[in-house]
């Protein structure tokens, strides 16, 4: 007996939409880190081992993240679009 995995196609639709969620996930987290870095960074060097620096960052890593997250939902890329 073989056990044989029923692979089932998705939806061009579904597949646009996973695809989306991947980039925008790993950008807000490029993002957040990057955010995160520069604080622990600026916290470091300037403000004397503050916490605020590194909330600062991570509060525009995540905004920016929202941000661009927002735009490539919003965008038509990758979908057909038809004249009446």
């Amino acid at each position: 007996m073989s056990t044989e995995q029923k692979i089932v196609p998705t939806a061009p639709s579904q597949n646009l939409l996973n695809d989306k969620w991947d980039v925008v996930l790993s950008n807000a987290l490029i993002k957040t880190g990057l955010g995160f870095g520069g604080g622990v960074l600026l916290s470091v060097l300037v403000f004397k081992r503050r916490a605020f620096p590194v909330w600062l960052g991570i509060g525009f890593g995540l905004g920016r993240g929202y941000s661009e997250g927002d735009s490539i939902f919003r965008s038509n890329h990758g979908l057909r679009t038809t004249k009446a």
